[in-house]
């Protein structure tokens, strides 16, 4: 089964489980390296900016700091999401802990707008109100430059990803961050794109100071940065909140889906689909489907049997279950058929 949503991806390993319908799920490495590259990058640039804030005294420079070791904060969470969402289903959790994966991807979304946001508009306030000098600009520079080296590698990892998958269902790959169910490759695609523009923020508000005298420039980034983040963070949390109380699949991908059903030798129509996602990559799967024939109800039982145990065989199928339709239910199609 695959169409409108990359998350229908075929590279990710799947076990049949005891039950025909839960699927045991495998890892793949792709988000977690994705993560691990952001986590190193990001914390070697905290570290290098928190010495440049103190040398320079630059509101800019401070803001960056705090900025970058929120997002180290952040990929610790993510790559929380990353493992936990991977253990396997039990008899408590019959559809796995895909959704821990949204849970722990709130919390580094809540974290970006609390400390990131927070504390770079906080501080730019202060910074107005009670102007300081800067000095040792050049440190400020080098710093900067060498930082936006740094998350540059991390975003192009990140958009490398992101494009690869995009280019699985031909999606602009700005789209598919937006609507993809893995939040780990959202938030690190996010907060590195925040990250460059915030270095470039950052830069123009040390020049300003050192070329105006004036700590105003520095402070008025400071404050951007923040807002920056602020609206970044508010984005993250309103995906991973659809994640969680339910997402249905996208319309492409419901099409191919239910075009897969009736492409089954068992089934003449689908009367009912309904296609939830469970995880990353995972959608749970209702259907009520007419069988060709008419047989004993052993027979059709096993039937059924038959069919959600393929279902789950497909990356992308967290459960299944089937039901008989009755003759006056309508039949379903394909939006293009």
């Amino acid at each position: 089964m695959t169409g409108d949503d990359s998350d229908l991806d075929p590279s990710r390993g799947v076990a049949e489980s005891a039950s025909p319908r839960v699927a045991q799920t495998g890892a793949t490495g792709e988000s977690t390296l994705t993560v691990v590259i952001a986590f190193v990058a990001n914390a070697l640039v905290a570290v290098a900016k928190s010495a440049a804030a103190v040398l320079t005294g630059s509101a800019s420079m401070l803001a960056e700091a705090v900025h970058s070791w929120a997002d180290t904060g952040n990929e610790v969470f993510l790559l929380i999401a990353d493992r936990r969402s991977r253990r396997a289903a039990d008899a408590e959790h019959p559809l796995g802990f895909g959704r821990e994966a949204y849970v722990w991807s709130m919390f580094a979304a809540i974290g970006l707008f609390a400390v990131g946001a927070g504390v770079s508009i906080t501080h730019g306030i202060q910074e107005l109100v009670h102007p300081e000098p800067a000095s040792d600009f050049g440190i400020a520079y080098a710093v900067l430059g060498a930082a936006f080296v740094l998350e540059g590698i991390s975003f192009l990892q990140a958009t490398r990803q992101a494009r690869a998958e995009a280019k699985k269902v031909e999606r602009e790959v700005l789209h598919h961050v937006l609507v993809t169910s893995d939040p780990t490759l959202r938030a690190v695609f996010a907060e590195d794109a925040a990250a460059l523009v915030g270095l470039v923020v950052a830069f123009g508000g040390v020049l300003a100071h050192q070329l105006t005298g004036s700590p105003v420039p520095d402070a008025v980034g400071s404050i951007v940065v923040g807002v920056v983040l602020a609206v970044v963070s508010l984005v993250l949390v309103d995906r991973n909140r659809r994640f969680l109380v339910g997402e249905a699949a996208l319309p492409g991908t419901r099409d191919a889906v239910l075009a897969h059903l009736l492409e089954m030798p068992q089934v003449e129509r689908v009367t009912y689909l309904r296609l939830e996602y469970v995880g990353p990559r995972s959608l749970y799967l209702v259907a009520s489907v007419d069988l060709r024939g008419n047989e004993r109800e052993e027979s059709v039982a096993r039937r059924l049997d038959e069919l959600e145990r393929a279902a789950v065989r497909s990356p992308a199928v967290a459960g299944a279950v089937f039901t008989v339709s009755v003759p006056e239910e309508p039949s379903l199609r394909p939006a293009a058929g």
